[in-house]
């Protein structure tokens, strides 16, 4: 690990200075992520400001248009249990209980989770090349071992998968980013948040220098899928494991037909993966496995497996199909009995 300094900021816009003032200084809160790739020196910054004080992003509550507001340094376990959510939008609630162990949700933060970087194995060895890492020196994933890597939105510079549950469930929900930053606030829709690698692939999310995520806005909108919601997460263990395959599955049933859909994977691109496309060809059929299928070919479209994780495009396509089933009947995948419903 390297040598850094810390600072402490007491406010959104003394953070902003001390990122403006140190290029290479780094946001640190839970830490969960950002500790451990400075120990593989994986991340090297030259100042850590802890940003664990500023008041009021630490709070959820209720919008002016009925939507909620969670601050970007609320802990997942306090998302995960807050009775706004859990009522509301218990599809967020149940991704984030899929995720990580009691100890890392009770540190981790939502802004955090949200930047969380890859898993890859190659991209935590300092010693391998890497593209993510040091753009131009290549992928090892490509021909190694890449049974965790992405079969949907890769490029020939980076196969990585995103590891977020909390985000796959945040883009079915059409969740949006608040971000400040030197030219002001703006608003940042989750489906442009996260990046695809295509040729610049050390760069995760749209984010521009010197900007932070002081909070995410779910919207009113998203409560009509409360009641018929799924959050499916295969891997290889049953706790503690990133996602091989996740789906966020959300209907609106208008008796046995879908009135609306929202449907998104984790586990298989650079970022929670979504298309509208799936959604629409759900709306107004039966709620059956064969209109189901429909969907995961429409989601699954132009994937592409290599060597070792091809088998994830079959995976993906009978957990799509289960997960809408659940949303479907009611019976949303538990998260303490992992044994799928």
């Amino acid at each position: 690990m390297n040598r850094f300094s810390y600072f402490r900021a007491e406010s959104v816009e003394g953070a902003l200075a001390a990122l403006a003032a140190d290029p290479g200084a780094k946001l640190i809160a839970g830490g969960t992520n950002l500790l451990d790739l400075m120990k593989y020196d994986v991340e090297q910054p030259s100042r850590l400001i802890d940003i664990t004080q500023i008041e009021g992003l630490d709070t959820i509550g209720e919008t002016t248009t009925g939507g909620i507001m969670i601050g970007a340094l609320v802990s997942n376990t306090t998302i995960a249990y807050h009775p706004l959510i859990s009522a509301g939008f218990p599809l967020l609630s149940s991704a984030i209980l899929a995720g990580a162990t009691p100890q890392l949700r009770n540190a981790a933060t939502a802004g955090g989770n949200l930047n969380q970087r890859t898993r890859c194995y190659y991209f935590y060895d300092a010693a391998l090349p890497c593209n993510k890492r040091e753009p131009g020196s290549g992928c090892p994933a490509m021909e190694g071992v890449n049974r965790n890597h992405a079969i949907l939105g890769a490029s020939e510079q980076c196969i990585a998968t995103h590891p977020s549950d909390m985000c796959v469930a945040l883009a079915a929900l059409g969740a949006s980013v608040h971000v400040a930053g030197p030219e002001g606030q703006r608003t940042i829709a989750m489906a442009d948040y996260h990046r695809l690698p295509n040729g610049s692939p050390e760069r995760d999310t749209t984010l521009v220098a010197g900007e932070m995520v002081t909070g995410i806005e779910l919207p009113a909108g998203a409560k009509r899928f409360a009641e018929h919601h799924s959050y499916l997460k295969l891997r290889d263990r049953l706790s503690y494991a990133f996602a091989l395959v996740s789906v966020a599955a959300s209907l609106q049933m208008d008796g046995r037909a879908i009135g609306d859909a929202r449907l998104a994977l984790g586990g298989v691109a650079h970022k929670p993966w979504r298309r509208t496309q799936a959604e629409e060809v759900l709306i107004g059929r039966p709620a059956d496995d064969e209109t189901f299928a429909t969907a995961a070919d429409v989601l699954l479209e132009g994937a592409h497996g290599r060597e070792h994780n091809a088998f994830k495009i079959e995976l993906a396509h009978r957990a799509i199909v289960r997960a809408l089933s659940q949303a479907a009947a009611g019976t949303p995948q538990s998260q303490s009995d992992k044994r799928i419903a």
